[in-house]
């Protein structure tokens, strides 16, 4: 049990991940999938409580994370998640959708494990179940948001191309545009995201390389759209403005 005493901020850092992960995959994953939010500031002492170990490698941890970009830091402030101008997050969505749509191309051209099929299988039975009941409760965003990640993490495995996948966890840094960030969660939006899913993974059985990609850059290119389309009310290839957008909660 967490302790009470421990702000949301800090328990989102435990609900991020389990103890195997180290205390810098912590603190990334809780900033990726949402549960920090942009501007938020990220207490030394009271993550090195929660995870139950010293402030030193917190400290290495922040630091390495405000080198990848995710965090910025500031005398007597300390680090805080860092927030991104909503072109620089349409622009991550763009590159993302051409990237994620050469790795199921790839996917597709190099044939999946059995590993990889079992993950992704999982993942759309586990959708299915999520949907059946025709409606989304809050808490259910957080079943989601494993299953979609689950998905495009198996894919980009699949892909079998470190180059790639590289560049892509580059893309996630605008923690808005990753996949374990959940945008518009609406049922008619999910619903359409693993409708999609169903159809790139047809494709990629069938060895269809060029409709598996296409198929991917159209899902992603619709998360980027119904983002922007929440948080502005306009289209994202005919509004693009330059103001910073919260964590929000593909």
């Amino acid at each position: 049990m967490l302790d009470p005493s421990v702000p949301p901020e800090a328990s989102a850092l435990i609900r991020a991940g389990n103890r195997s992960l180290s205390v810098m995959d912590h603190i990334r994953e809780a900033i990726l999938n949402g549960s920090v939010s942009a501007g938020e500031r990220i207490n030394e002492v009271r993550v090195s409580k929660t995870l139950a170990v010293s402030r030193t490698p917190v400290r290495a941890a922040l630091q390495a994370l405000a080198g990848e970009g995710l965090l910025d830091y500031a005398p007597n402030r300390g680090f805080t998640v860092r927030e991104f101008p909503l072109d620089a997050i349409v622009d991550a969505y763009e590159i993302r959708a051409s990237l994620e749509g050469v790795a199921a191309r790839f996917a597709a051209e190099r044939g999946l494990s059995t590993e990889e099929r079992a993950v992704i299988e999982q993942s759309l039975a586990a959708g299915d179940r999520l949907l059946a009941r025709g409606t989304l409760e809050s808490g259910d965003i957080t079943i989601y948001r494993d299953i979609n990640g689950d998905f495009h993490d198996a894919l980009l495995l699949a892909a079998r191309n470190r180059m790639l996948a590289e560049m892509i966890r580059i893309c996630h840094h605008v923690p808005v545009s990753s996949s374990r960030n959940i945008v518009v969660f609406e049922y008619r939006d999910v619903r359409r995201r693993h409708d999609d899913h169903h159809r790139i993974f047809e494709a990629i059985l069938a060895q269809e390389p060029h409709r598996a990609e296409m198929l991917m850059r159209e899902h992603v290119s619709g998360v980027k759209a119904s983002l922007v389309r929440s948080l502005t009310g306009h289209d994202a290839s005919t509004n693009r403005v330059n103001r910073p957008v919260p964590a929000a909660t593909e």
